[in-house]
């Protein structure tokens, strides 16, 4: 079994990669096994949250195994789709070096103008960039390498080429079917989607990419500066289609 941690904070196009992923014949996919324990840990109040904690498991621990155990059914990839934020300080992360970790990144402004819209409050903790950079070093001090990390303007903009990088990336071989989905809600999905995931459901595949930067607030504004060294430091490191690796297993 291959079963890939994909990391990412929040509105980093995740849910269309979970669906991409999903579009395979050969996976299981998960979204979000932690977001009834984070709810439940942090009284954090969320949109429907009270729906997620009795929909999901709260227990920590119970969480992690699952996450190593193979998933019902004869899939041979599992696939994950994690919050940074989700994973809380003095916790033992430990458990996903046991995975294939992935790091999707999105350009702060793009992500803080997303979760805006969805959520009023939000603050440098709640879209998971100092978080997601203590994993990726982690992972990396595990490895004695970066880890892989993919960009979401590099997905937007060439979806089959950097696939096939991240497939080749992860030991695994690129479907084609990766590259659209039916529109609409799907069974795999998290309670929460009905706030979250509206756009993604009227889409069949990934959207055009975006060349201009959203106007910010001025708190939003604060917020984005403080992440965008984060994103610098983790682009540099990201998988493209320019660099793909060799073919996979």
């Amino acid at each position: 079994m291959t079963a890939i941690a994909m990391w990412s904070g929040p509105r980093n196009i995740s849910t269309a990669m979970m669906y991409s992923f999903a579009s395979r014949r050969d996976c299981t996919v998960w979204d979000e096994p932690f977001y009834a324990h984070y709810l439940s840990a942090t009284a954090i109040r969320h949109p429907v949250d009270e729906e997620v904690i009795a929909a999901g498991e709260t227990d920590y621990q119970t969480v992690v195994q699952m996450c190593l155990a193979k998933p019902a059914g004869k899939a041979p990839v599992f696939y994950q789709k994690h919050m940074t934020h989700h994973m809380l300080p003095g916790q033992d992360w430990s458990w996903c070096l046991a995975l294939s970790n992935v790091f999707l990144i999105r350009a702060p402004e793009r992500v803080l103008a997303s979760y805006a819209a969805k959520r009023q409050d939000v603050s440098l903790a709640d879209i998971g960039f100092e978080r997601q950079l203590e994993l990726f070093n982690m992972v990396a001090d595990h490895l004695g390498h970066a880890p892989v990390v993919v960009d979401c303007d590099d997905i937007l903009a060439n979806p089959e080429g950097c696939l096939k990088a991240l497939c080749g990336a992860a030991g695994i071989r690129f479907d084609p079917a990766m590259l659209s989905w039916q529109p609409g809600p799907k069974p795999y999905d998290g309670v929460w989607a009905k706030h979250w995931y509206n756009a993604v459901w009227k889409s069949s595949g990934f959207a055009d990419p975006r060349t201009d930067y959203p106007a910010l607030d001025e708190n939003l504004a604060r917020i984005a500066d403080l992440a965008r060294p984060i994103y610098n430091a983790l682009r540099p490191h990201r998988l493209t289609a320019t660099n793909e690796t060799s073919p996979a297993r």
